[in-house]
């Protein structure tokens, strides 16, 4: 008879296979479904690129999924930028509990609470609806999200670190650019990648403040659904998990590069 001793591991190890498998064996399932040759999104007919080749050809899908990535690397940017600031403000300069509630607020709110909100700004600012009304929106629940993420990073560094480079002569700026910035930039990457994947999927924000002429790709896929699901969808999804897979690979590279000096 196996100990306990023994037998622990053997079934954490299962344990974790079973978890695996619960993630991301619906994946794999789609990933191989977008190779399917028949009609139907969940019946296999073969082996084929054919679907690769109808959503190379469907310009709605195309338009909406420029108008998603256009809307996701601008919306990346500006919450990135915004949520570091406003994170380093909160914990080296500015200690207030309404501003960090202030600061939280749009991630917890409710899309729906926030998108009706956010509609009314639009209106009674005269600001139109559509690409750059969807780009200011996605920016402000996601520069709740960069914050939120940058400062845990910021309790857990040094802040003596910093006020010895402003003692040794260094001013404010340069600080944060060779101090402050390199020891957070983990947490800056991977506040940008969540804000990035946040935006790409996101659908009720969109939907009310897009307008009657703009469609971002969870519009123009939820209006396609209604009308039948095609194996497009699969190849559409298949593109879009290569292109997040790229995009952390990508910034995990980038992070390592700069811990390595650190190092």
């Amino acid at each position: 008879m196996r100990s306990p001793r023994t037998a622990g591991p053997g079934r954490l190890w299962i344990a974790l296979a079973a978890c695996g498998v619960f993630l991301y064996l619906p994946i794999l399932v789609l990933i191989g479904m977008s190779f399917n040759a028949s009609r139907s999104a969940f019946t296999w007919g073969g082996f084929s690129f054919r679907w690769y080749g109808e959503l190379a050809r469907n310009g709605d899908l195309i338009g909406a999924l420029g108008t998603s990535l256009v809307v996701a690397v601008g919306a990346t940017v500006v919450a990135t930028v915004l949520g570091t600031t406003l994170a380093v403000g909160l914990a080296r300069h500015v200690r207030s509990t309404a501003l960090e509630a202030a600061s939280m607020a749009p991630g917890i709110l409710p899309d729906l609470v926030l998108a009706i909100g956010l509609l009314s700004f639009f209106t009674l600012a005269s600001i139109p609806t559509g690409t750059l009304s969807v780009l200011i929106a996605h920016s402000v629940f996601g520069t709740a999200f960069v914050v939120a993420v940058v400062r845990a990073r910021l309790n857990g560094t040094d802040a003596s670190v910093e006020e010895a480079s402003r003692d040794l002569g260094a001013n404010a700026a340069t600080t944060f650019l060779r101090v402050t910035l390199p020891s957070i930039a983990p947490a800056v990457v991977a506040g940008a990648l969540l804000v990035f994947t946040l935006s790409l999927d996101e659908f009720v924000i969109a939907y009310f403040t897009a307008g009657p002429t703009t469609q971002t790709l969870p519009i123009a896929i939820y209006a396609m659904v209604r009308t039948g699901v095609t194996p497009v969808i699969n190849a559409l999804a298949t593109v879009l998990i290569a292109i997040t897979v790229t995009v952390i690979v990508v910034a995990a590279r980038a992070v390592r590069r700069t811990e390595k000096p650190a190092s």
